[in-house]
This record gives structure tokens, sequence and C-alpha cells, in this order.
């Protein structure tokens, strides 16, 4: 059985179609899924998914891109964490490629999404794109003050020297469809070095469907397809890739009952 340790079932993409999306994703495998908040407009719409079916479950936090848009507070994000279908605060991190919102404002909400993680200990999904330097700034100091800060850097695609630092204070690494494209040979040379305990699967559906799925609409069905790419790149058994990424979802996110 696989996990989908990271989409979007409330974007439109998937929502409008969303009983059928689960049915393929039973299908081929995949037994929970993690569906994640990108701005404030959404969290109901995350926590109504979760609350509705027993094997999702949601996380709250703003996307980089969001944060001007949305103006976010603390006390906006935190007043969620009792719901026992929320595990996770984010999409949070730094975007500094579109740059969609002023950086200081990207940094301000990224600390204050890693103080909220402190406040309700539940681990961070964390976005980068090109803010490599300040995500592992902020993140030292983070550890310092909260020395159980945990979380996941998504859709990896940056450098393994980025991933051997994030690993060493603490998190997770996971891997989406980009494994599979053509022109991602560094990003396979990064997966093969990470330790398999630090391994995570994920859609970002609707976006970033694997081959041979590329330039349709993703769905969690085909993390199926990561995971085997993933079982290639680190000559280990399909069934292996499962367990072993599965229990690190569970470990992660240990407000999950594992059964």
């Amino acid at each position: 059985m696989y996990i989908d340790s990271h989409c979007h079932l409330n974007f439109n993409e998937l929502s409008e179609d969303l009983e059928n999306v689960l049915i393929r994703a039973k299908k081929s495998g995949v037994s929970s899924i993690l569906c994640i908040a990108t701005k404030k407009d959404n969290f109901q719409s995350v926590i109504d998914i979760a609350n509705k079916y027993n094997n999702i479950w949601c996380t709250i936090g703003v996307h980089p891109h969001s944060v001007e848009s949305d103006d976010i507070k603390f006390e906006d994000i935190i007043e969620y964490y009792t719901n026992p279908k929320v595990v996770g605060i984010g999409e949070t991190g730094l975007d500094y490629h579109y740059n969609y919102s002023p950086k200081d404002k990207q940094i301000a909400s990224f600390k204050m999404h890693c103080d909220i993680s402190k406040e309700t200990n539940l681990p961070l999904i964390i976005h980068n794109r090109l803010g490599e330097k300040d995500i592992l700034s902020i993140l030292t100091h983070q550890k310092k003050i909260n020395p159980k800060l945990t979380g996941v850097i998504h859709c990896f695609s940056s450098t393994y020297e980025f991933a051997s630092k994030c690993i060493e204070l603490g998190f997770y690494i996971s891997f989406s469809g980009i494994l599979t494209f053509k022109n991602a040979e560094l990003i396979r040379e990064t997966a093969k070095k990470i330790p398999l305990d630090r391994l995570l699967i994920e859609t970002d559906a609707p976006y970033l469907a694997p081959v041979p799925y590329r330039g349709k609409v993703n769905e969690p069905a085909y993390v199926v397809e990561t995971a085997k790419k993933l079982s290639e790149v680190c000559n280990i058994s399909l069934d292996d890739i499962a367990k072993i990424t599965t229990n690190n979802f569970f470990n992660l996110f240990n407000k999950i009952p594992h059964v």
C-alpha cells in the first residue's frame, strides 16, 4: 500500500470528480492521502474532505505565494490544530522563483509557521524554490528554540547538500512525479543518497503528473509511478519502497493512528 503524502484534493481539477479520484487511488493501492491547505480560503475545504473520509487527513497553513494576499495571523491557523484530522502545519516555506509575495513577508510567515509548529507539536510542510539559504538559516535557528522541530521538504527538486542539511535538522525528503522526468537525473542522484528512513512520496496533485501521465491532471493514484522510479533509483523492491515510505509517513505524522 502507498500513501500520497501531499496533494490538493480541494482544487477544482480533483474536487469536481473526487469520488472517482478516490476510487482510482484505492485501485492503485493508495491507502491514505494527506490534503494540504495553501491559503485561508481553503482551510475549511481541506478539513471538510478529511472529515468525510477515514483515510484522508489534512494540514493547515499558507503557501508563500499567498502570504501577501492572505495577511494570515498566528491565531488564524492555530485554532484548527485540535481537530483530529489536522496533522501538520503548512504548506509554508519560501518561493524566490515566482516571488508572488515579497521576500520579507514570506520569511515572516515562514517563521510564524515554525512558531505554530512549536506550539502545536505538529510537523511542518515546507515548499522551496530557490530559498535554500534562508530556509536553512531559519530552520537552524528554530531547531535551537524547538529541538523537536520536524517536517518534510515537499516536492524535492534541489541539491543533495540541501537535502542532507535538512535531514540533519530532523526533516524528511519527499519526492514527486518530477523524479520520473527525463531531465531530472540530478534529482534521481540525490534520491539515491537519501537515508531510507527519511524518504516520502507524493503527487502534489493536480500538478506534476509523473511519466507516463505527464501533461495530464495529476491524481493520488499516480503516486505509484513515483514509487516505481524510487524503487529503481534505490535498487530495492517496490514492496519495500511502499513499506518504507508508509512507515516514514506515520513516524512523521504521528498524530495519525497507525493500525
